[in-house]
């Protein structure tokens, strides 16, 4: 979860120590399938392939939305990981009341990521946000 994970990045001192916790963060996740391999969920502006399936559960108030994700880079998987632990299981409200910029910058991550890296984590929260937002409208 965001707690664990944010007391792990705060017990390491540099970024290429953070750099690797996110690798090894990365290696963890589980692979998607071929099936979910396809142009429809991946996600564009990013340096590296990444796919992005998010799946519906509950209705209503109740309504979660499970994420699953994948990228052809170990640390774009582990970046993966951390957007896994702020949204994963949510509620469409309570991603969009999420402030991941300041997640970010809590973990150090703003400072560190390359400008092509920063445009493929933003494609992916937008795109979460994105369908949160669209949960939510079909709710009213």
């Amino acid at each position: 979860n965001l707690a664990e994970l944010s007391a792990e990045f705060d017990e390491l001192p540099d970024w290429e120590d953070r750099c690797d916790l996110l690798i090894d963060l990365g290696m963890e996740l589980p692979d998607l399938s071929a099936e979910e391999k396809v142009e429809a969920n991946r996600v564009h502006g990013c340096q590296s392939n990444v796919w992005l399936v998010m799946i519906t559960s509950g209705t209503g108030e109740q309504q979660r939305i499970k994420i699953r994700a994948q990228s052809e880079a170990m640390i774009v998987n582990g970046l993966i990981c951390v957007l896994l632990a702020i949204y994963d299981g949510k509620t469409p409200q309570e991603i969009l009341e999420i402030s991941p910029q300041a997640i970010f910058q809590r973990l150090d991550l703003d400072r560190h990521l390359s400008p092509q890296r920063k445009n493929g984590l933003s494609g992916m929260v937008q795109r979460i946000r994105g369908l949160a937002a669209e949960l939510l409208s079909q709710q009213s």
